[in-house]
């Protein structure tokens, strides 16, 4: 099975380098993350031509998650609350999840956060938080738990090692902390199975020529159960993507078991 994770920064935008990408590359599962459009505006059709099943969170202008498969979902569910019964978080387009062959598969879009110390900052280590009490509460069924994190959890996952982290967002203790209490529930890290060394990112900022010097943070991940992880054979980043005029400043991830 592979299963890959793309942040696409807007679906309608992307749409032709997704369908693109699903012929060169047609996976088995496709989680989206930023896809930034309200449900009845998705564009469905050139994606269900390609023989995907397609379920759908959404919101105007502004975050977004969607998984695409081969094969129908079990038990798919959006959102905090269908588990927790919290509320609170779910306005914003954040969490998609369903069963595939024994497998769940949770695709994520965790908050940017902003800038240290800010409003949002603190709502990203709330939502952190509920994401940790989410997934315990799911635990220990098979899963991939992938997408867009907004943290790059180790200083290798960047291309400069910073000189202080704490007032680096993405990279603060604190967003660190929260991301490894997650994955001490039992994860790991896939991409990091088969490729220990730095050098290896997943976004690149559009400003000053990041992608093409290379200046970019690995902040898109899979990350698995343990028998998961033991069946894993591949995890590896497709830059082609990035290459395109008007590409997502992502690029996929594609992990094989």
């Amino acid at each position: 099975m592979q299963i890959a994770t793309w942040n696409v920064n807007s679906i309608r935008s992307r749409i032709t380098h997704v369908t693109q990408w699903l012929q060169d590359h047609p996976v088995d599962v496709l989680c989206l993350q930023e896809t930034k459009v309200i449900d009845p505006d998705f564009p469905l059709q050139p994606l269900a031509a390609l023989g995907y099943h397609i379920y759908i969170s959404g919101q105007k202008a502004y975050n977004g998650v969607a998984i695409l498969s081969r094969k129908p979902l079990e038990s798919c569910t959006t959102g905090f609350a269908a588990i927790l019964g919290k509320t609170d978080l779910d306005a914003q387009k954040r969490v998609i999840t369903g069963i595939v062959d024994g497998v769940r598969i949770v695709n994520l879009y965790v908050p940017n956060g902003s800038t240290v110390g800010s409003d949002k900052y603190y709502y990203k280590l709330e939502w952190l938080q509920t994401l940790k009490e989410y997934l315990a509460t799911i635990l220990p069924t098979p899963m991939v738990i992938c997408g867009d994190f907004n943290i790059a959890l180790e200083d290798r996952d960047i291309y400069k090692q910073p000189d202080n982290h704490d007032n680096l967002i993405m990279a603060s203790p604190k967003e660190r902390q929260a991301l490894q209490e997650i994955i001490q529930l039992g994860l790991a890290d896939a991409f990091r199975k088969f490729t220990p060394d730095g050098g290896h990112f997943s976004w690149w900022d559009y400003r000053t020529g990041a992608f093409h010097r290379n200046r970019g943070w690995r902040i898109d991940h899979h990350y698995l159960t343990a028998e998961l992880y033991q069946q894993a054979t591949s995890c590896i980043i497709d830059t082609t993507p990035r290459k395109l005029e008007k590409p997502s400043d992502h690029a996929p991830v594609i992990l094989t078991l």
